[in-house]
């Protein structure tokens, strides 16, 4: 999104931002509330509709290609028809994606609706923050956007307590019809306190990109969750083969096209490279076994989906410490200390969960999780920053779709993978003579091995981040808030 017009709120003072402020935030709480609700509740799921996880699972990954798919829609559309309209109409397609996913039938209407929700809500958090930043005075710019910061701490320590209290106590059904009242809600601030933004002229839409990019990424997934019981299996191969192809078809475009959707020609920067393959290493062994706790918890210690949104609580809240400890010391020491001794957390504490028994106590289970919390934190916002500070300058404003965009792609692989290993690994485990419960203890434990081994990985790699030469050359250009119109930018575009 284009942020380089007149300021409209130039002379607010906060007070006066407030209620746009609110608004923002309570959509953006809404959709990222979304990303977490369906773990708890997954084992419900799976009980209600007579299915599996390997199945069920695609209503988590589904609802992340959905985000990734419309992401990088953002800008242009916002740009094409103004923020403000695009905002609320997200907010609407959105709640209507809830009210369907509360009255699914069966787990395909389930996993539709899911996707219907993730178009829905892939564009709530960029037009968000970059209509925040056209209305915040300069020198309020710190203090505004760290209020947006808020639903991004609230959301993943709420989420798992929120949903397990309507599973246990309502019905897993509401976990999406809350969304109803709080969509409506946003949707009247937003009309009410949102200012209308100006449409403007736009660059043809990449129709081609935005087609092959979702086929790429959804049949990789479902070739990567295929492959978790038989890497030889026609589904796994045709899933890899038709993905691997569309993505091939896609770079190729991508790389041809004047705007492309995704600005791949940022891969030239060796810093941004590295950064960014970390950065995926670190989401898939983190995200992926975010799944698996619950599940756990769920079906192997018996415990309600109340009680285990309150385990998982430790790992949000040592993530919310950790994040602005890890900001301060960016500033100084830069990302590869802090990306080393996070990924090393998250190791110790994904290792910890690999050595679970019958007989684990919730202490031991509370300690690794919280290590993995702070690890998180430790992590993302360093090696995130890197990246974007790794971007050439005159590619930086295309960026934050990439990577985001990619983030999503990686939570979905991550959790079609990891439930397709888990649920390979419960099936041998049966067939060697194990009795149920051992059968899924092993194999749990096997699972969060493996995803300790590749944050293992990830805490290696980050041993050749350095400096990036783009972050040098961006600092005599920070003056007279050009670096705030590349980091709106970034968040809008």
């Amino acid at each position: 999104m284009a942020v380089h017009e007149q300021n409209p709120g130039a002379e607010a003072t906060l007070r006066q931002l407030i209620w746009p402020l609110l608004a923002v935030i309570i959509g953006m709480i809404m959709v990222i509330l979304d990303s977490t609700v369906v773990n708890v509740a997954l084992p419900r799921l799976v009980e209600d509709f007579n299915s599996s996880v390997p199945t069920l699972q695609w209503a988590v990954t589904g609802y992340t290609l959905a985000l990734s798919a419309v992401i990088p829609l953002a800008g242009w559309m916002s740009d094409r028809f103004g923020a403000k309209r695009i905002f609320l109409t997200t907010i609407v397609f959105f709640t209507l994606g809830s009210i369907l996913c509360g009255l699914a039938q069966s787990p395909e209407q389930l996993i539709l609706f899911r996707v219907i929700q993730g178009l829905g809500g892939g564009m709530v958090s960029p037009i968000g923050f970059a209509i925040v930043f056209r209305l915040a005075p300069p020198g309020k710019m710190g203090s505004i956007m760290g209020m947006l910061g808020i639903p991004m701490l609230l959301a993943p320590a709420l989420g798992p307590i929120l949903a397990g209290y309507l599973v246990d106590y309502v019905s897993w059904h509401w976990i999406f019809m809350i969304n109803l009242p709080i969509g409506i809600v946003a949707f009247l601030f937003g009309m009410r306190f949102l200012p209308r933004f100006e449409s403007k002229a736009v660059p043809s839409l990449d129709i081609l990109g935005m087609i092959l990019a979702p086929i790429a990424f959804a049949m990789l997934a479902f070739g990567v969750s295929e492959g978790g019981t038989d890497w030889g299996s026609a589904r796994t191969l045709t899933g890899l083969i038709v993905g691997g192809t569309a993505l091939v078809l896609f770079i190729a475009v991508e790389l041809r096209k004047r705007e492309p959707l995704l600005e791949l020609r940022v891969f030239g920067s060796s810093d941004f490279t590295r950064g960014i393959i970390i950065a995926w290493v670190a989401q898939i062994a983190l995200f992926g076994s975010m799944l698996l706790v619950p599940l756990y918890l769920q079906n192997v210690e018996q415990f309600s989906a109340l009680k285990t949104g309150v385990i998982l609580l430790p790992q949000a809240l040592f993530a919310a410490v950790a994040m602005p400890i890890a900001g301060r010391l960016y500033d100084k020491i830069g990302a590869r200390p802090l990306v080393i001794t996070g990924l090393c957390l998250v190791t110790a504490g994904l290792f910890l969960l690999s050595r679970l028994s019958v007989d684990t106590g919730i202490p031991y289970v509370l300690t690794a999780l919280a290590m993995m919390g702070a690890g998180m934190g430790m992590t993302m916002m360093p090696i995130n920053t890197h990246v974007l500070a790794s971007a050439p300058r005159h590619l930086v404003t295309r960026v934050t779709p990439l990577t985001t965009a990619a983030q999503q792609v990686m939570v979905s692989f991550a959790v079609a993978g990891l439930t397709g290993f888990l649920t390979s690994e419960i099936k041998d485990n049966i067939a060697k003579g194990g009795d149920p419960l051992h059968a899924a203890v092993a194999a749990y434990d096997d699972t969060f091995f493996l995803a300790a081994g590749i944050a293992l990985v990830g805490a290696v790699l980050a041993i050749v981040l350095r400096k990036p030469k783009a972050q040098e050359q961006a600092k005599a250009e920070t003056e007279g808030g050009k670096g705030g119109a590349d980091a709106a930018a970034m968040m809008g575009h």
